[in-house]
């Protein structure tokens, strides 16, 4: 790998893995894909991307080893908090919150154990594999109870005896329902984020950065807008504006042979229902679309 080259660390595999490498893909970075190479170069960009696993990636940003990092906030506080207990290098700047893998870091216990508060915990055996952000929120509860660390299939535990409470991930919560266990306390909510190092000593790859995130933030913006188009009476535009959702000024334009009727071009940022579109009918509007955007630069 080239020093002047940016260089990106991607989960290899899982769940953002996919989600991350379309993000790019959508960002006009041209991906020569493999799922055995550890490290791809982008044929357009003066980018490598690196596939490694997930919890390696804060330490690689942290350590300036990778330039950009995409990693979930539950990985990065983890390892932050046990990078920093023992003395370690744990800077890093936090670019951009993404919109896709979002899950919660929870404390759950069996349907038959009576929970009111995190208080009923003092005293317990929690199994997780997040024992230093699960360490820090019973501190700052005031609980004391023993972490029982685990990497892997911590749901079981309380029935295997190992614990009587569990701190995991959860996405929908079927799995815990499937191994007879309650969703309790939330201690951290989390999704994708972008990292970077603490410093970037080069002009050109600072620069390469600053144009990703912009076409990041585009891609992201475009992902959750809709872009609408409609005819409508001239003295009802400011009517249907009313009604069109998260829009911003839209843009209106005459109509050719029509001095009574206007076309309106907007872009909203929320959902379109069905019922928005029946009530701009019946203001007199006609030809509605509501179209997905597959690009947006602010």
């Amino acid at each position: 790998m080239s020093e002047k080259r940016l260089k990106i660390a991607v989960q290899k595999s899982g769940r953002l893995s996919d989600a991350t490498l379309d993000v790019l893909k959508r960002c006009g970075l041209r991906i020569n894909q493999s799922k055995n190479k550890l490290i791809t170069h982008v044929k357009n960009m003066s980018i490598d991307i690196l596939f490694v696993r997930d919890d390696d990636i804060p330490g690689l940003v942290m350590e300036g080893v990778v330039d950009l990092g995409f990693v979930g906030d539950n990985i990065m506080q983890e390892v932050s908090l046990q990078r920093a207990k023992f003395g370690e290098q744990a800077e890093f700047r936090q670019l951009i919150s993404l919109d896709y893998g979002n899950c919660r870091l929870s404390i759950a216990t069996t349907e038959e154990d009576v929970f009111t508060s995190i208080k009923d915990l003092e005293g317990t055996r929690i199994a997780t594999s997040y024992p230093y952000s699960l360490g820090r929120y019973l501190d700052e509860q005031g609980v004391s109870a023993k972490i029982v660390h685990l990497t892997g299939s911590v749901e079981v535990a309380p029935r295997a005896g190992l614990a009587d409470a569990i701190c995991d991930l959860v996405s929908t919560g079927v799995t815990l329902e499937a191994n007879g266990l309650r969703e309790d306390e939330v201690i951290l909510r989390s999704s994708a984020t972008l990292v970077q190092r603490p410093i970037i000593e080069d002009e050109t790859r600072q620069e390469l950065i600053d144009r990703l995130i912009v076409r990041i933030n585009g891609v992201m913006q475009a992902k959750e807008s809709k872009y609408i188009m409609l005819h409508a009476p001239a003295d009802k535009v400011d009517a249907i504006i009313d009604l069109l959702p998260g829009s911003e000024t839209p843009t209106v334009l005459p109509l050719a042979g029509s001095e009574q009727q206007v076309a309106i071009h907007a872009v909203s940022k929320e959902t379109v229902f069905w019922e928005t579109m029946e009530s701009l009918k019946q203001l007199g509007g006609s030809s509605i679309l509501v179209l997905p955007i597959e690009k947006m630069l602010a």
